[in-house]
């Protein structure tokens, strides 16, 4: 499958969301999308983590998928530091998932431009 040209001002709307993450949340892919106006694109988000330069310093650390693990494969040196980061804002493992309930982020989102902002969802 070929990924679909994605303007830059999308990447934008989502590394601006990546960035308001607090030290000592997490969100994952698909509720950052949301957030972003994105519906169900989750794999953006991925792909925008991927490509953003390094001088943003956005907290990549912070995003993990949905079963609340770490995306990286487990053992390898991205995993491994990730985690690190995570366990270092206080972010407590059970095996190798963090529990939502305890460290999802939920934003404020009343400051938000109303164009990421879809009809709140569950998630």
């Amino acid at each position: 499958m070929r990924a679909q040209a994605v303007d830059s001002s999308t990447y934008e709307r989502i590394w601006e969301v990546i960035g308001q993450i607090p030290c000592g949340k997490v969100a994952n892919y698909g509720q950052i999308a949301r957030i972003a106006g994105l519906g169900q694109r989750a794999r953006l988000v991925g792909y925008a983590l991927h490509s953003a330069p390094d001088e943003l310093e956005l907290p990549w650390h912070r995003v993990i998928n949905a079963q609340g693990k770490i995306s990286f494969p487990k053992g390898s040196a991205r995993y491994r530091r990730q985690r690190g980061l995570l366990e270092a804002e206080g972010l407590v493992f059970i095996g190798d998932r963090v529990s939502f309930n305890t460290y999802r982020w939920i934003p404020d989102t009343d400051d938000w431009p109303e164009e990421y902002l879809e009809p709140e969802k569950h998630y």
